[in-house]
């Protein structure tokens, strides 16, 4: 089975995915007074507005040549063709039902470091995915530096929830 991508619409939906995550950490910062939480919510925002801004320069630097649809056969890259393309479809990162479409701001810091962990680990098997049709030519190097840094969203988190577990502030 062969699935046909275009990478202005991968670099695309990786705009999408960083925009989405920008918002959802702007958004959770506007919820707590703790000066210390909205700190850490709202650099993690301007964390992936720079994603963002990586993904529009690859896309802006593509070529005609290079927009045009790329085939990925499923049996050549696993699973990455139909992961792809369930995100591409929206079973798996719902746009416009993003997290950060849905905050109340009665959220708990629990629920809200639970959603960004998702979201991250989410983000990551995106590029994971991404990085394995992408030509080195478009930037596959830099999807992996953003790689690296979506995990260490998810070390800040993990750390920052056991110091507050520790400290007993939540």
């Amino acid at each position: 089975m062969s699935i046909r991508f275009n990478m202005d619409e991968i670099f695309e939906l990786a705009e999408m995915i960083e925009t989405n995550g920008a918002n959802y950490y702007r958004k959770a910062a506007e919820i707590f007074s703790d000066q210390n939480i909205k700190k850490l919510l709202s650099g993690l925002s301007e964390m992936e507005n720079s994603h963002k801004i990586i993904f529009h320069a690859m896309r802006t630097e593509l070529k005609e040549n290079d927009k045009a649809a790329v085939s990925v056969t499923s049996q050549d890259k696993d699973q990455v063709a139909p992961y792809l393309r369930a995100l591409a479809d929206s079973k798996i990162f719902n746009i416009k039902d993003h997290p950060s479409k849905k905050l109340s701001g009665n959220e708990t810091l629990a629920q809200i470091f639970n959603t960004a962990l998702n979201m991250e680990k989410d983000s990551i098997v995106f590029y994971l995915g991404m990085k394995e049709i992408i030509p080195e030519k478009l930037g596959k190097n830099k999807i992996d530096g953003i790689i690296k840094e979506e995990m260490n969203h998810i070390i800040i988190l993990n750390e920052t929830w056991a110091s507050l577990a520790s400290a007993s502030t939540i």
